[in-house]
């Protein structure tokens, strides 16, 4: 079965996006359990973000009442510094859906990274700009990154965000940029001069079946991971026609 519109009707009168996303990643490492070679360990994450909250009534403003030691002695206060400026800000942490790969031979590190973009992550500028950041941080790191995007009521690319970021472009983002797809990068060090990034770009479609995305876990060795299976599984399950 093909690709759904998990944000429109019909689908999302019965079923919540996050019921899919919340899922698939635990049904991606169980595809992966078998081809993943020896030494090498998926693990599903999903973490919710929630804004901090801070119980104003718990604090005590006590600048006018010094405190005193025990025996009488009476000890300094200090007054309160203000800030420089006050500024309103998004603090909270984001969703992430994802799926990451461990090298168990050089101590768990962590090699790629399959990330399901969830509508938090591009909702905003300040969030698509956090979610690109930590793209690009990974990137540096050397890690393998996979982006996948079913997001179909947000028509933002974090793929071309990232792009633009790096001052670079892709063909394939030519208008109108797609807004469904998923793309594998990855960063490739070259001694004495600029480092390469590699993309593979899959646009997706409403009703046509995912596409098989490359994941490297050193420079030269690559496992390839069909996107279709888990996705139709975890549509199986969860009961979504």
């Amino acid at each position: 079965m093909p690709l759904r519109d998990h944000f429109r009707s019909p689908v999302n009168d019965k079923h919540r996006w996050d019921s899919v996303h919340g899922l698939w990643p635990g049904m991606i490492v169980r595809e992966m359990f078998d081809f993943l070679p020896a030494g090498f360990q998926a693990e599903p994450m999903v973490h919710l973000g929630s804004p901090i909250e801070i119980d104003v009534g718990t604090f005590q403003d006590d600048s006018d009442e010094p405190a005193t030691e025990s025996g009488g002695g009476g000890t300094a206060t200090l007054t309160a510094l203000a800030p420089t400026i006050p500024v309103e800000a998004d603090l909270s942490e984001q969703d992430q859906y994802e799926v990451l790969i461990y090298d168990e031979e050089r101590s768990r590190q962590l090699v790629a990274a399959v990330e399901i973009v969830s509508p938090s992550n591009k909702d905003r500028p300040d969030t698509r700009e956090v979610f690109v950041g930590k793209v690009a941080s990974l990137l540096q790191q050397g890690v393998c990154v996979t982006l996948v995007d079913l997001v179909s009521n947000k028509e933002f690319n974090l793929y071309a965000d990232l792009m633009t970021m790096l001052g670079r472009t892709d063909p394939q983002l030519a208008p109108p940029t797609p807004h469904l797809y998923a793309v594998t990068l990855r960063g490739r060090q070259r001694p004495k001069r600029l480092s390469l990034l590699d993309a593979w770009f899959y646009p997706m479609t409403v009703g046509q079946p995912l596409p098989t995305i490359p994941l490297w876990l050193s420079p030269t060795l690559r496992v390839d991971l069909p996107l279709e299976p888990s996705y139709q599984e975890t549509c199986r399950l969860l009961r979504i026609a």
